[in-house]
C-alpha cells in the first residue's frame, strides 16, 4: 500500500513542482507580451521583456536544483523518482521552449510580423499558452491526489490530462495552418526561413506541455 507524502516529509516535492509550474505561467504571459511588442511597430520594450522571461527561466531553474537536491533518500514514495525527475524535465523543457522561442524572435528584432501572417500567429500564441495555464491547474489537483488518493481526485487529474491533450491538438493545427499561409505569402528566403523555424519554436511549447501531462499520467498510474 502505497503511503501519503504527508507521512513521509516535512513537505512534499509536489509543492515545489506546483512553485516551478506557476513560475512558468508567469514566464508565459511575459512572453506573450514580448510577441505583442515585436509584432508592434510601435513597441520598443521588446528586449526588456525578452530579460523578464530569462530571468523567470532562471528562477525556475533554481526552484527545479532545489527538487533534485532536497528529495531524501531511502524514503517510501507514492511514486518512483525516475518518474518524478521525468516529469520535472519535461515540465522544464516547457520553459526551455518558451525561451529559444523568444530568443529566435530576438535575431531579428526589427522585421516584425507580417500582416498576413498577424492572425494566424496570435492565434497558435493563444494555442500554446493556454497548456501552460492548466498545467499548474494540473499540479495543483494532482497534489490533492497524491495526499488523500482518492479514485476521485483521481479521475480529475485525469481530465485535466486528457485537457491539455486537446489542447496540443489545436496547437499543432495553429502551427500548421501558419506555416502553410507563410509559404504561400512569404518571398523573401530569409524572412520565410525565420517565420516557419519561429512557428515550429512555438509549436514546441504545446508539445512539452502535452508530455508533461502523460508523465502525470504515468505518475497516476503507478
Amino acid at each position: 500500500m502505497r503511503l501519503p507524502f504527508s507521512s513521509r516529509f516535512i513537505k512534499s516535492p509536489f509543492d515545489a513542482l506546483q512553485e516551478h509550474a506557476e513560475k512558468i505561467k508567469e514566464c508565459a504571459w511575459a512572453f506573450q507580451q514580448a510577441l505583442e511588442c515585436y509584432a508592434s511597430a510601435r513597441c520598443d520594450t521588446f528586449e526588456d521583456l525578452r530579460q523578464e522571461v530569462s530571468r523567470f527561466e532562471n528562477e525556475a531553474d533554481a526552484i527545479k536544483r532545489r527538487i533534485r537536491g532536497n528529495l531524501p533518500r531511502n524514503v517510501m514514495m507514492p511514486v518512483e523518482k525516475f518518474h518524478l525527475f521525468q516529469y520535472l524535465r519535461e515540465q522544464d523543457s516547457v520553459m526551455d521552449s518558451v525561451k529559444s522561442a523568444i530568443n529566435w524572435l530576438s535575431f531579428r528584432p526589427d522585421a516584425g510580423i507580417p500582416e498576413y501572417a498577424e492572425k494566424d500567429f496570435f492565434l497558435l500564441i493563444d494555442a500554446v499558452i493556454e497548456p501552460i495555464e492548466e498545467l499548474t491547474v494540473m499540479v495543483a489537483e494532482a497534489r490533492v491526489y497524491f495526499k488523500n488518493f482518492s479514485e476521485k481526485q483521481r479521475h480529475k487529474v485525469r481530465e485535466i490530462i486528457s485537457t491539455i491533450g486537446q489542447m496540443e491538438q489545436e496547437a499543432d493545427k495553429r502551427e500548421y495552418a501558419l506555416i502553410k499561409k507563410i509559404f504561400k505569402n512569404e518571398k523573401d528566403p530569409m524572412a520565410l526561413m525565420h517565420l516557419v523555424k519561429l512557428s515550429q519554436t512555438i509549436g514546441d511549447i504545446a508539445d512539452h506541455s502535452e508530455n508533461t501531462a502523460d508523465m502525470m499520467r504515468t505518475m497516476l498510474a503507478k
